[in-house]
């Protein structure tokens, strides 16, 4: 790709309107200054003195914040938090993301507040530790009737749209925004509209979704098609037929391996991982991916460009310690075109 190809797809970014349909959580982090520990006098046990609470977009909402960093306006997302105080805190970190639109996301009484509490040592100039992580979760049924507004919102937002994402990472299924009469729709809206790049992500795997643009690490492809491979050319075979049979892009995310991936009808592409440049985190790693693909293919840009971009991303994002991180347009050039 060159410099000019590179301003030309990522200028469109600008102008594309994006949904993203899924669980949106809380990342809140509790940085932790291990200096100031203390052994506390009624239990004996060691506490571990907060500094600084920081609160981000994490799962659905990461995607969000790197379809902002990355420049597309505006941003729908369609989802729901709770009325509690970790809701309170999305709320407020989700209007930080440039040119996100807050009418199709819910906040309701009858949900918890998906939350990632994430405990990290910090201890400067050595990289933060990550101690036992506390989850917020739902474990009953997403109500009908919220289900029912969800459904509105996605019907009502699709013909206006360029892309749409779906990310599914509930932890139980039937408790989150992504239930099958949600995935439904999904389908409904991407057959009826074959432009719209609909990108589907999912922690528990792809196989209960209709056709879309896939995206998925090599686990969660062994888990879909039936098989371990894990042989380069055997993946690339593996994404080729997959690709083939839903009639839309498939992308296999490879960690240092890289990343593979097929139209239908196109022959399979592997792009290797770009150098590793100190420590790493990989916390939003796939996120970064899934955002960047889904604004390259949605501006136009051919698989193996799409790729390219996704893979700078997430070079970019798993070299910011201790967050769920983003990557920017600027960061990308100055990446690629060093």
């Amino acid at each position: 790709m060159s410099p000019q190809r590179f301003s030309e797809l990522t200028t469109r970014f600008s102008h594309l309107r994006v949904g993203v349909v899924g669980d949106v959580s809380l990342d809140r982090y509790f940085d932790i200054d291990p200096a100031r520990a203390e052994i506390s006098l009624e239990t004996g046990l060691p506490v571990h003195n907060v500094v600084r609470v920081r609160c981000s977009p994490g799962a659905a909402g990461n995607i969000l914040q790197n379809l902002g960093a990355l420049g597309a306006r505006p941003l729908y997302p369609v989802g729901f938090c709770g009325d509690d105080g970790e809701g309170f805190e999305l709320l407020k970190a989700l209007r930080r993301v440039p040119g996100v639109q807050l009418d199709h996301f819910q906040r309701t009484a009858e949900r918890r507040t998906f939350t990632y509490t994430k405990p990290l040592l910090q201890a400067p100039p050595k990289a933060p530790v990550e101690l036992s992580r506390l989850d917020l979760k739902n474990w009953e049924p997403t109500p009908a009737d919220l289900e029912a507004r969800l459904i509105a919102s996605l019907r009502a937002l699709a013909p206006s749209l360029d892309a749409l994402v779906v990310m599914d990472q509930a932890g139980v299924p039937g408790v989150g925004v992504v239930s099958d009469a949600v995935l439904a729709t999904v389908g409904e809206l991407a057959a009826a509209r074959p432009s719209l790049v609909v990108t589907a992500d999912s922690r528990h795997g792809l196989g209960r979704f209709p056709p879309l643009v896939f995206k998925m690490n090599a686990a969660e492809f062994a888990t879909l098609t039936g098989g371990a491979a894990s042989a380069l050319p055997d993946l690339l075979r593996g994404v080729e037929r997959l690709a083939a049979r839903n009639g839309r892009p498939v992308f296999i995310t490879l960690a240092e391996r890289g990343i593979v991936g097929a139209g239908p009808g196109a022959p399979a592409v592997h792009l290797p991982a770009l150098p590793v440049r100190g420590e790493i985190d990989i916390v939003g790693a796939g996120d970064a991916v899934t955002a960047a693909l889904t604004l390259a293919l949605a501006a136009g840009a051919t698989l193996p460009e799409a790729m390219t971009l996704a893979q700078a991303a997430a070079s970019i994002v798993i070299h910011q310690l201790g967050t769920t991180g983003a990557a920017s347009v600027p960061e990308l050039r100055a990446l690629l075109f060093p």
